[in-house]
C-alpha cells in the first residue's frame, strides 16, 4: 500500500483547501438563512415565477423558505458543483502527473505491477473523495445545529450521498482520462464537470433536452427531487456507476501497454 499511502500523503495539501473553502462557504450560506427567514417565503414566491430560472434550479418544486429547501437549492449548488471540481481535477491528474513530472519512470521501476499502482492511486482518489464529503457533512450539521436550526437527517445525508456519488462519478471518469493524456489533463477534467453540470441546468429547463439526465451525473443529485421524493434515483445511478466503470476497465486496459513517456 505504498502508493496509496503516498497519493494521501501527496494530496492532502489540496484536499485541506477544497474542503476548508467549500465548507466555509457552505457554513455561511446556512448561517444567513436565520437572518433572512422572513424573507424567505415571499423570495420563494418570486423566485417560482421566473420560468426558466426556477426550473434550472428546481425552484419550481422545493421552495426555499424552509432550511431544508434552502440548503437543498443553494448550498447544494456550492457543495455539488465544488466538490465536483475538486474530483474531476484530481482524477484528471493522478496519473498525467506521472508522465508530466517525469516520474513515471522511477515508479514503474519499482517491483510493482501497473495494475496495482491503478489500483492503489484509484483507491486513494476515491478515499481523498470520501473524506473530503463526510467533513463537509459535518461541517454544515454542525453549522444548522450553532444557528438553532432543525433538519431531518436522513434528508441531509441523502442529499450528502448523492454529492458524494457524483464526485465519485467524476473522479472515475476523468481518471480513465488521466490514463489516455499526459498534458492538460487537469483542465480537461475542470472543463468536464463543469460542463456537466451546465447539461443539468439544459434539461432542467428544457422538455427537449431530458434526454441529458443520461448522460450528466448532476441528474440524480437535484436536491428538489431527492427531498420532495424522500429517495434516491436508483436507476440514474447505476447508470452513471456504470460510466465510472467503463472509464476506469478503459484506463487499466490502455495504461497496462502503453508506452510511458
Amino acid at each position: 500500500m505504498t502508493v496509496f499511502r503516498h497519493e494521501l500523503r501527496q494530496g492532502r495539501t489540496a484536499l485541506t483547501i477544497w474542503t476548508v473553502a467549500i465548507g466555509a462557504m457552505a457554513a455561511m450560506c446556512v448561517a444567513l438563512y436565520p437572518q433572512m427567514r422572513g424573507e424567505m417565503e415571499t423570495m420563494s414566491a418570486m423566485f417560482a415565477d421566473m420560468g426558466a430560472f426556477t426550473q434550472a434550479f428546481g425552484m419550481d418544486k422545493l421552495g426555499i423558505g424552509t432550511m431544508l429547501g434552502f440548503y437543498a437549492v443553494e448550498c447544494g449548488s456550492i457543495i455539488g458543483l465544488g466538490g465536483a471540481l475538486y474530483a474531476a481535477m484530481e482524477g484528471a491528474g493522478v496519473l498525467a502527473k506521472e508522465e508530466q513530472g517525469g516520474t513515471a519512470e522511477f515508479l514503474l521501476s519499482h517491483p510493482v505491477s501497473r495494475a496495482r499502482v491503478l489500483t492503489e492511486k484509484l483507491a486513494a482518489l476515491l478515499a481523498r473523495v470520501l473524506v473530503m464529503n463526510v467533513l463537509l457533512f459535518v461541517c454544515c450539521y454542525g453549522a444548522m445545529l450553532a444557528v438553532g436550526e432543525s433538519v431531518p437527517v436522513g434528508d441531509l445525508v441523502r442529499l450528502h450521498v448523492a454529492y458524494t456519488l457524483v464526485q465519485a462519478e467524476l473522479a472515475c471518469v476523468c481518471f480513465g482520462l488521466s490514463a489516455f493524456v499526459t498534458r492538460g489533463a487537469q483542465g480537461a477534467g475542470l472543463g468536464l464537470a463543469v460542463v456537466m453540470y451546465f447539461l443539468n441546468l439544459i434539461a432542467n429547463i428544457s422538455e427537449e433536452a431530458k434526454a441529458l439526465k443520461y448522460v450528466t451525473p448532476f441528474a440524480y443529485a437535484e436536491g428538489a427531487d431527492i427531498v420532495t421524493s424522500g429517495a434516491l434515483d436508483g436507476g440514474l445511478i447505476l447508470l452513471g456507476m456504470g460510466y465510472a466503470a467503463v472509464c476506469v476497465i478503459a484506463a487499466y486496459a490502455w495504461y497496462g501497454r502503453k508506452d510511458i513517456r
